[in-house]
């Protein structure tokens, strides 16, 4: 299957062109109006070289608010009282420490400067949001993506201390289900995800929902 090349115009093929890995296309830029056009049609930048590479998985990582899992432990880390939850108060240092954020299997990271330039320029936009894990004043866990309509599309999150992570984002999830988001795109499976009740869709179904839900 032919990869697409992307060049100046504000333009994506069809999702059904991607390959078996879910790669669309290659090239183009990181503008705002691309990357708006991008999520609304379910397609993301994952890279780490030079050229931005366009993703749309089949199948396709999602969680249903309702379906949310809190484990009693986690329920144990909310009754303690420890730490603090926020939305919007530190979205660059939030972007920031999911970049330089360590992880198994991976030698560096996605979140190029150019991206992290363009999130902060959504973020500003009201677009991109983030949740936070506060520790004694210290951020130490937090999150960040894209809301769009009744959709939020989640792209990284990072964790200085244990369950930091999940902590935000469980209130992140119960928030948005308080305001109406009815899916919530996590793009591809991790087992972390899915514990915490994270499932797979078809993409064709999942293009469908953000027809519906943006």
């Amino acid at each position: 299957m032919p990869l697409f090349t992307l060049d100046n115009s504000l333009w994506f093929p069809p999702l059904s062109e991607a390959d078996e890995e879910g790669l669309l296309a290659i090239g183009g830029d990181l503008s705002i109006d691309r990357l708006l056009i991008a999520y609304k049609h379910g397609i993301f930048p994952w890279f780490d070289g030079p050229v931005p590479l366009w993703w749309s998985p089949d199948p396709r990582f999602v969680l249903f608010p309702e379906n949310l899992k809190v484990s009693k432990s986690m329920e144990q880390v909310f009754k303690k009282g420890e730490y603090r939850f926020s939305v919007n108060t530190a979205f660059d240092q939030v972007i920031a420490n999911c970049k330089n954020q360590k992880r198994d299997g991976q030698d560096g990271t996605w979140i190029t400067p150019e991206l992290e330039q363009s999130f902060n320029e959504l973020h500003g936009l009201g677009f991109a949001v983030s949740a936070e894990t506060w520790l004694d004043g210290q951020l130490v866990g937090g999150l960040y993506g894209i809301k769009m309509g009744k959709v939020f599309f989640g792209e990284s999150m990072f964790a200085k201390s244990s369950n930091a992570s999940k902590f935000a984002f469980i209130h992140f999830v119960q928030l948005l289900k308080e305001e109406g988001v009815e899916l919530i795109d996590c793009q591809v499976y991790t087992a972390h995800l899915e514990s915490l009740g994270a499932q797979m869709i078809g993409r064709d179904d999942f293009a469908q929902r953000l027809t519906k839900l943006i």
